[in-house]
């Protein structure tokens, strides 16, 4: 697999007064353990939170707080620091970002050294604003947030939640992964160009009861679907996940919607297509369904040594896709791009992913895939390993390319 996107690059990360700046630990050893060099600077208030001696010992480098010497009697140090933290770094992150914070960034104020920095900034930004909710809901605050998207600034949005305050709402800083997410998304050069779209995915395994303990089943983890609907959601648009029983864990801005056979999960698709304009439909739905579902638990005695199948219903060729962008998704052991390009055809699609499992890291229950994407005309793109969420961007991009013509 290729390196990991982090290794090498270098962040700042800005930090302001806000309770959840102790998470931002857990944000520092994340990234430096991913491959990262991170810089530190801090609000004055910010340090009311979290020590700067904590950051400075997590990434071994020191934390700048004021944009000033506290007093020139003890000699002065010439430079233009904020300059050269500009043009190093490859990203900044401000995270927690204050309603104070972004006040002051949307309309163009440098009064501490976190402000200064971002006025000098080469790179791209990205802000995760937290606050109590209706400090956050507050209109002028909402209008600020607006404005520094409308400026160019990846927005990472409060989600709603418990908040320190005891009050439930809008406001609450996401999870360190998320964060991680949204940086290695930036890092990757893409943005929010799917907004307004609407996009329905399916994932994981489906499971056929053979009686009320067992069932026929597969191998997937669910991994690949949660990881496109992930990367959706942080390039804007609006995601829905159907899926079989997985343990991934998924955004809580995401609709999630659980089934468990091929036949709920065809009954959902139908009922949610309707209202998204992209259907990616990465679930491993089973091909094959007991005949007969006992409603008692076999028992041994019964001798039970062959089970009658029948075939489950084909969602993708029984949907409707009028004015809908359907990719599909092909798992082959041999004759792949000629089992996936007659797939492609056979249901109509406008583009499938050919997962490969002939490279041991690819396919089920691994965090990486290689796969090949066909477009309907029958053009090939072949990717080598990539991590799942670097494959769920690949896809997302051909995407948009059939979107724009």
């Amino acid at each position: 697999m290729s390196d990991d996107i982090f290794s090498g690059k270098k962040i700042i990360l800005g930090i302001t007064g806000c309770i959840a700046a102790y998470k931002i630990t857990f944000l520092i050893r994340e990234l430096i353990k991913r491959g990262a060099e991170v810089k530190v600077v801090m609000t004055p208030s910010a340090a009311e939170f979290i020590t700067p001696l904590t950051l400075s010992t997590l990434s071994k480098h020191e934390v700048i707080i004021n944009a000033f010497p506290k007093s020139q009697k003890d000699g002065t140090d010439f430079s233009t620091w904020h300059i050269d933290y500009a043009v190093w770094a490859d990203l900044m992150i401000i995270a927690p970002c204050t309603v104070n914070t972004a006040a002051k960034i949307a309309h163009g104020f440098a009064d501490n050294a976190l402000t200064t920095l971002v006025s000098a900034l080469r790179c791209p930004l990205l802000i995760s604003p937290a606050a109590d909710v209706d400090m956050y809901e507050n209109k002028i605050t909402q209008q600020n947030i607006k404005k520094l998207e409308e400026n160019g600034y990846y927005i990472l949005q409060a989600e709603e939640g418990e908040l320190a305050s005891g009050l439930s709402g809008r406001g609450r800083f996401p999870e360190i992964e998320k964060i991680i997410d949204a940086a290695e998304l930036i890092l990757s050069g893409y943005n929010k160009d799917l907004k307004t779209k609407k996009i329905l995915v399916t994932a994981g395994p489906t499971y056929e009861d053979i009686d009320p303990v067992r069932f026929i089943g597969n191998r997937s983890s669910g991994k690949m679907g949660f990881e496109i609907a992930k990367a959706a959601f942080l390039r804007g648009a609006n995601v829905t996940v159907i899926s079989g029983p997985v343990k991934e864990k998924i955004y809580p801005e995401i609709k999630l919607i659980k089934i468990r056979s091929a036949a709920e999960m065809k009954k959902a698709v139908e009922m949610q297509l309707k209202e998204n304009d992209i259907l990616i439909m990465s679930a491993a739905v089973a091909d094959y369904m007991p005949s007969t579902i006992s409603t008692k638990k076999i028992k041994k005695e019964d001798k039970l040594t062959s089970i009658k199948l029948k075939e489950t219903s084909d969602i993708l060729a029984s949907l409707e896709k009028k004015d809908k962008i359907v990719v599909g998704f092909a798992l082959e052991t041999d004759n792949e791009i000629k089992n996936a390009s007659k797939k492609l055809v056979a249901k109509n699609l406008d583009m499938i992913v050919l997962n490969s499992l002939k490279d041991k890291k690819s396919g089920f229950e691994v965090d990486t895939n290689k796969i090949t994407i066909i477009n309907k005309i029958g053009k090939q793109t072949r990717f080598p390993l990539l991590s799942k969420f670097q494959a769920a961007n690949k896809i997302l991009s051909e995407i948009v390319k059939i979107k724009n013509q």
